[in-house]
């Protein structure tokens, strides 16, 4: 049970979806009927059906590379903070840096921000989502580290739940954007489909 709009996935790893769920610690609250070597592609095409948003969010998460991941996050946080200013967060400042450059120098610096945050700042998950990119606790000696599993996949759902909440006047709306915003990663693109309308 597919439909086309998730197919063509190429940046979604082609393994099946209860796989990559269970490497993040992550679970699915909606019962799934697709067999357990169903693809991602299939399983969301069957959430959707089931109108379980946040279920597909959650699976979007995980299924997503590092730096994909990290961008859908900032760009879920850009949903509520508006177009980059000097007023930015810095933990979603970082995380932005980290994508567009994902050094170490840049990983220390989401840590750094997630340091400093103020303790109401939800932008500290895109950074977490970058500072945990890779599994470990962070670059140099913390890289040595495992972080705990999923952790950087949960981070970036939490962020899209935030702004999924932020929007709550236009829920069914923008948790379309949401999900056809990661298949559009998913795709190689950048996700910027508010102009283009949902898929």
């Amino acid at each position: 049970m597919t439909t086309e709009r998730f197919t063509g996935m190429i940046k979604v790893p082609q393994e099946p979806a209860a796989k990559l769920l269970a490497r993040a610690s992550a679970r699915l609250t909606a019962d799934v009927t697709a067999p357990a070597s169903a693809p991602v592609d299939e399983v969301l095409a069957e959430l959707a059906e089931k109108g379980e948003i946040f279920d597909m969010l959650h699976l979007l998460a995980v299924a997503l590379p590092p730096r994909e991941r990290v961008w859908w996050a900032c760009m879920a946080a850009r949903d509520f903070i508006g177009p980059k200013s000097d007023k930015d967060p810095m933990p979603l400042k970082a995380a932005e840096a980290w994508v567009f450059e994902p050094t170490d120098d840049n990983r220390t610096a989401a840590s750094s921000a997630i340091d400093a945050a103020y303790v109401d700042d939800d932008t500290v998950h895109c950074a977490m989502a970058a500072l945990y990119c890779d599994g470990t606790l962070g670059p140099g000696d913390l890289a040595k580290y495992p972080a705990p599993a999923g952790v950087a996949e949960a981070a970036a759902f939490g962020m899209n739940m935030v702004a999924l909440g932020e929007m709550s006047d236009r829920f069914e709306e923008h948790g379309s954007l949401l999900v056809d915003r990661a298949v559009n990663i998913a795709r190689g693109g950048n996700g910027r489909i508010e102009d283009m309308g949902s898929a």
